[in-house]
């Protein structure tokens, strides 16, 4: 049976601040010292939008990789770099949707090695590789973000643990 984590817009929302309250802890965020923030497309978009209001960082770039095709990761595409980032990306902050296996996180920490990775939702194959985050999620579970669903109808859970 696959299992399903249901995201709603105002629980990205609540759980994208919480990630704030935890980043707030940290000197660059106290002193407002973060240079700038990137996000991974597309899952961190939203994401990066609510940190950077809260954090009220101006100056945001993407990092552009494709690893899912049809809930199934896949190869590695670095498809963009961020543009204004040096120096191994010190003081930037990355946020993301997901840590999932680590493969994304990696190939991030390899590209911007000093930068502080940041993920709303974590699972435990990729969680060492995430620098913070707020929610962790069973490995066997994929998460239904908002941008990803659309209003239907489901058929109660004993009738998909029958099939």
């Amino acid at each position: 049976m696959q299992k399903y984590f249901t995201v709603s817009w105002e629980e990205l929302h609540r759980d994208s601040r919480a990630l704030v309250w935890r980043l707030l802890e940290l000197p660059e965020s106290k002193e407002g010292r973060w240079k700038g923030l990137m996000a991974i497309t597309r899952g961190g978009l939203v994401p990066a939008a609510i940190v950077a209001r809260e954090l009220d960082i101006r100056l945001v770039d993407t990092v552009c990789i494709a690893s899912y095709e049809d809930q199934q990761q896949g190869g590695l595409r670095l498809l963009k770099e961020a543009k204004e980032v040096a120096d191994q990306g010190e003081g930037w902050l990355i946020i993301d949707d997901l840590v999932d296996t680590g493969k994304t996180a990696e190939a991030i920490k390899e590209i911007y090695p000093k930068a502080h990775l940041a993920t709303v939702y974590a699972k435990p194959l990729g969680q060492p590789l995430v620098d913070t985050f707020i929610t962790g999620v069973s490995q066997d579970t994929w998460i239904m973000f908002p941008w990803d669903m659309a209003q239907a109808s489901a058929e109660p859970l004993i009738a998909q643990a029958r099939k």
